[in-house]
């Protein structure tokens, strides 16, 4: 019985001893598997223990916001939310709290009309069979708000991803100059037109973490170290674009787009003192939320197109510059031979024996196939071409501009480039170009970019400032362009008489550019053509400057090209004028000055009271320097067109004083400071509030004068709170 005992414990002891062995063996084995491979199941052992060990928390980075030049957000990032449906029942560890969706019929019936989706659809979305569901766009990109509703239902298994969103308030407004930001594979925001791509260097935005040593339930364990990597936010931009000039575009645009449904329009309003952008819109436009997308190309930079005679106003402008133009000369219009080739009016038949002012007026092909021809000469005129820059992109701070083409090959191209054919430009080469008009020879580069700042420490990273792109034509060329110009918008023979503003002088330029056939030539109709205005107002000192273009829209029998355009010019220019308080001229007063404009006597030997005296008489305003007897130099000089109400400039022989130049324009400025031969600095734009010399003080040629203009509210402010000084001043000196 004993020895029985013994065998079965020695039998069972070397069963366990086998078993046991076993064991052994095969978790050698498996420690040498991981110490060779490192791998259990397919996972890196050390990653998966770092991961265990080591937490780490996203600090989420924002993208710049781009704001107009007013501080108005244009752009910006917002948290988003993506709404997701958890179905897989193991999920929910407590009956009483389940964690999945339990009744998927009650959910759709609730959820659904939220969403803005059909409840048969989401039920049929929440019965798959899946661990996990989401409701398509209809379930993404939700805001705050809405996600704050969804979770007042407290709908079992409803659940949310957190995100961010690139979010543009304003919809279809700059949308081509603003662009769109959109995620990529890799769940980075990238810009892909306009500012956002242009700048997205700038915009773009670099995460952040904290990473720390946690236990396998994420809680940072006891006096572990952490490392905390700061978010690196993308920099603010601000445009030049003004937001409310902006919206005024953007309206009108859009009634012009559904009374006349063309097929493309174009608008851009800038400050031509420094060649800033303050609105710029096409059609068809796009909303950068949706992403709605018919035209990827912003055609006030990419779109060459032969303009028609809006390019007349640089031909002018050559022909002035070069003292060739005789405004009174006679010519015949009606055909012009060139070569073989002849070139027309656009009545065909033209206007008899007319005058050169009255061409321009009028429009006239001949006027300018005369100019370019006989006056400036083909070889001078096209160095005028590439003094205006109609040979190259501006460089404006935009993405894909395009550049025109100068067809100067044949004869027949020389001259018909003259009023606006053959030859392609942009609108933005036009506007460019049309600074110099009015900014008195000084032509700016445009742009749209006012600067980059850093919102983390508000330093300026981009800074842009005016810049002066070239001089191709004087102060004085400009000035008598802006007058020639006024009489096609005031005079009854103009073309441009639609584009009058009450209270506002304006100068401008209609065109009217034939569109190239598929078939070769040009589309015939009288819709298939690209209608535009070029204009700025107030013309004897323009603060805006304004190009639209309406392309083959869809007019009444009754109509001309000129309906639409004008529309759009008139309402935005006025509306931007009274925004930016240019004050109107009385509408009696502008319409003497119209009738009334003619040339100065010559008052040069007289007594400066006889000068004086004749001046008033004629409804000038005279400005008497020195103390003199009598009358040595006068600006403007006899003989120049001169509208009642400016002032003339008169010295005297003797010592010369200087005025008191509070309240007068830029123009009046420079008009003593040339008679009194002094060295003009200027600060601002509209009026004079100080200057350098004191008035009265005794000047000599050659003299700095430096003088600070603001404009009339500024200016209306500025003396009031001078003369509220100066009265307090008076009331708080000591009485003797």
């Amino acid at each position: 019985m004993e020895m029985k005992k013994h065998s079965n414990t020695h039998r069972g002891a070397g069963i366990l001893f086998i078993v046991f062995s076993l064991l052994f063996f095969l978790l050698f084995a498996r420690f040498i598997q991981l110490q060779w491979t490192g791998k259990a199941d397919g996972h890196v052992l050390a990653a998966k223990a770092e991961q265990q060990h080591k937490q780490k928390r996203v600090i989420e980075a924002k993208r710049g916001t781009i704001f107009d030049r007013n501080g108005t957000i244009l752009a910006q990032d917002v948290p988003s939310y993506t709404v997701v449906a958890i179905l897989d029942p193991e999920m929910t560890t407590n009956p009483e709290r389940p964690r999945h969706v339990v009744d998927p019929e009650t959910t759709a019936k609730k959820l659904a009309p939220l969403l803005g989706m059909d409840v048969k659809d989401m039920e049929r979305i929440l019965t798959k069979k899946a661990k996990q569901v989401e409701f398509g766009s209809y379930g993404r990109n939700i805001s705050f708000e809405l996600k704050r509703k969804i979770e007042a239902l407290d709908l079992p298994g409803i659940a949310f991803i957190r995100d961010t969103n690139r979010f543009y308030p304003n919809g279809t407004f700059a949308s081509h100059v603003i662009g769109y930001a959109q995620k990529n594979a890799e769940n980075e925001t990238v810009g892909k037109m306009g500012v956002e791509k242009w700048l997205d260097r700038y915009l773009r935005e670099t995460d952040g973490y904290v990473s720390f040593a946690g236990d396998v339930n994420g809680f940072r364990l006891p006096e572990a170290k952490e490392r905390i990597v700061k978010p690196d936010n993308g920099a603010n931009v601000y445009l030049t674009i003004d937001g409310k000039i902006q919206t005024f575009l953007e309206d009108a645009m859009n009634n012009v787009e559904k009374q006349y449904k063309p097929k493309k329009m174009i608008g851009i309003v800038a400050d031509p003192k420094t060649g800033k952008i303050l609105a710029m819109a096409t059609r068809p436009s796009f909303d950068p939320n949706k992403r709605d997308i018919t035209n990827f190309l912003n055609d006030a930079i990419s779109y060459p197109y032969e303009p028609g005679s809006t390019m007349k106003v640089f031909t002018l402008a050559a022909a002035i510059n070069e003292g060739v133009y005789n405004g009174k000369e006679t010519f015949r219009s009606g055909a012009y031979k060139v070569g073989p080739n002849t070139v027309r009016d656009h009545n065909d038949v033209g206007w008899g024996t007319i005058t050169f002012d009255e061409g321009v007026q009028r429009s006239s092909n001949v006027a300018f196939s005369i100019l370019v021809k006989e006056k400036l000469g083909e070889d001078r005129f096209l160095q005028y071409l590439h003094r205006f820059r109609f040979d190259q992109k501006t460089g404006i701070d935009l993405p894909n501009e395009s550049v025109g083409q100068i067809r100067y090959r044949y004869p027949i191209e020389r001259i018909t480039t003259g009023f606006g054919q053959g030859t392609s430009v942009t609108p933005i080469q036009q506007i460019q170009a049309a600074t110099a008009i009015a900014n008195d020879g000084k032509m700016m580069k445009p742009y749209i970019i006012e600067k980059v700042v850093d919102p983390d420490n508000g330093k300026v990273v981009l800074d842009h400032e005016p810049t002066v792109a070239g001089e191709p034509i004087t102060a004085e060329t400009a000035r008598q362009v802006r007058e020639i110009l006024e009489t096609v918008v005031s005079s009854e023979h103009g073309t441009g008489r639609p584009y009058q503003i009450d209270g506002y002088r304006v100068a401008g330029k209609t065109g009217t550019a034939q569109i190239p056939s598929a078939a070769g030539g040009y589309m015939t109709g009288r819709e298939n053509y690209i209608f535009s205005f070029l204009g700025m107002a107030p013309a004897d000192d323009p603060r805006l400057i304004m190009y639209v273009a309406v392309q083959q829209p869809r007019l009444d029998v009754t109509e001309t090209g000129a309906a639409p355009v004008s529309q759009i010019f008139t309402t935005v220019m006025k509306s931007s004028l009274q925004y930016l308080h240019i004050e109107p001229v009385e509408k009696k007063q502008t319409e003497t000055k119209k009738a009334e404009r003619r040339a100065l006597d010559s008052l040069i030997g007289q007594t400066a009271v006889s000068a004086a005296e004749q001046l008033k008489e004629k409804g000038y305003v005279p400005v008497v320097i020195g103390n003199g007897k009598n009358v040595e130099r006068q600006l403007p000089s006899g003989g120049e067109r001169v509208l009642p109400g400016e002032r003339v400039v008169l010295k005297t022989d003797g010592s010369a004083t200087m005025p008191d130049l509070r309240g007068f324009s830029l123009r009046d400025a420079m008009k003593v400071a040339n008679v009194l031969e002094l060295r003009p600095s200027t600060k601002g734009t509209g009026y004079v509030v100080s200057q350098s010399i004191r008035p009265g003080a005794e000047v000599r040629k050659g003299d700095y004068l430096i003088v600070e203009l603001a404009s009339p509210r500024q200016w209306e402010e500025t003396m009031a709170k001078k003369e509220k000084e100066a009265a307090e001043r008076k009331d708080n000196k000591p009485h003797e």
